[in-house]
């Protein structure tokens, strides 16, 4: 296969990234009322794992219905940045990737959301000093929802990861 037909985006493509941002949004509104408990994190290791550097089309376009839905707001940016940050650590990470490894990056992250999330704020006052204050306060705020939210994704991905692995095997085997 030439360079040129690697890095081609095929219609297949088009309809996988499609597939993936309807699985992770349906996941997501299926349990959008139990705060700090999400999907997302589950499905982005999950695809990374199996469609590779695919999952960098995939996110853009899950932030895009996102705000198609819900608007737009600080959250986009920290979106914009956290994500890929997930993908890329599991890309890094994905040839000793098993249950274990996936719950500790899945419970890390989800411990670390709002520090991650607590970046922007730097930006957001009148003087270096005071957005660094409002970054550490919104973070500190935040540490018990981080702690329901870390434990949620460790719990989510040791119970889902050998079975959804099993079945994209499967379907990875039928491409």
């Amino acid at each position: 296969m030439t360079d040129r037909k690697k890095r081609k985006l095929t219609a297949r493509d088009i309809a996988l990234v499609g597939v993936m941002v309807a699985v992770i949004e349906a996941c997501k509104f299926a349990i959008l009322e139990i705060p700090n408990v999400e999907l997302t994190t589950f499905w982005i290791i999950i695809f990374t794992l199996y469609f590779g550097k695919r999952i960098f089309f995939v996110i853009p376009v899950f932030i895009a219905v996102e705000v198609a839905v819900f608007g737009i707001d600080l959250w986009v940016i920290m979106y914009l940045y956290v994500w890929p940050m997930l993908a890329l650590v599991t890309l890094v990470l994905s040839k000793r990737m098993d249950a274990i490894l996936a719950s500790a990056i899945s419970a890390v992250f989800g411990l670390f959301f709002g520090a991650f999330c607590a970046i922007p704020y730097l930006f957001l006052g009148t003087d270096t000093k005071s957005g660094l204050s409002t970054a550490i306060s919104w973070w500190i705020a935040g540490i018990p929802w981080d702690i329901a939210h870390g434990i949620a994704n460790l719990v989510i991905m040791l119970v889902l990861y050998r079975p959804v692995t099993k079945v994209m095997a499967t379907v990875a085997k039928e491409k």
